[in-house]
């Protein structure tokens, strides 16, 4: 059984990290630092990708909402509302505005992604289409608000790493550990693979 985990652990390592890197060398879990105390923040950027691993599966409740209706995938007014309080609250927390937005318009783009897979699978596979229509009002959009403030403090915690020179290979770690946890499929890590491009900014 544990022989089973680390290989399947290993696999979404080197899954995501094609899926995040595309042709680069991909990094193993076995390649990060062993974490000392002088090195805390070593999986520091794993509540960010925790949270974008948790937005992507409610993509799935945003789908199954919306199939099958008039509501379009995009919704060009609520995205830009979305933005603009995100670009507020970061400067009332001391975040660059513009880096904030790129880091959110990255997850509402992974969040259609993965909306538009389901509803082309949904649509060659009815047996798979969702039997229930969850409320977007009063299900979804408090469990999407919520992650949005937890997503702002984890910006703000995690500033001074995504600045850093390691960001990068960090990101692969922190990704596969969360695509391992969160059990995502192919789907979830091409979405997983869309929300990440913004997270490592220039110092």
């Amino acid at each position: 059984m544990r022989i089973r985990r680390t290989r399947t652990l290993l696999v979404a390592a080197v899954s995501t990290a094609v899926l995040l890197s595309g042709a680069a060398p991909a990094v193993a879990l076995s390649d990060a630092p062993a974490a000392t105390s002088a090195s805390p923040h070593l999986h520091g950027l794993t509540p960010l990708t925790d949270l974008f691993a948790e937005r992507l599966l409610v993509a799935d409740k945003v789908a199954a909402a919306k199939y099958g209706t008039d509501k379009p995938i995009d919704d060009p007014v609520r995205e830009q509302q979305i933005l603009d309080d995100v670009a507020a609250r970061a400067t009332a927390l001391g975040l660059d505005p513009e880096d904030t937005q790129a880091v959110f318009r990255d997850q509402i783009e992974a969040n259609k992604l993965v909306q538009r897979g389901l509803y082309a699978r949904w649509d060659a596979h009815p047996d798979e289409r969702p039997t229930e229509r969850p409320d977007l009002v009063k299900e979804v959009r408090p469990v999407l608000d919520r992650i949005t403030t937890e997503l702002l403090d984890a910006l703000k915690d995690t500033g001074r790493l995504r600045t850093s020179p390691s960001c990068e290979p960090r990101l692969v770690i922190a990704a596969a550990r969360s695509a391992y946890g969160h059990d995502l499929d192919v789907l979830h890590l091409k979405g997983l693979r869309r929300a990440v491009p913004s997270v490592c900014a220039q110092p």
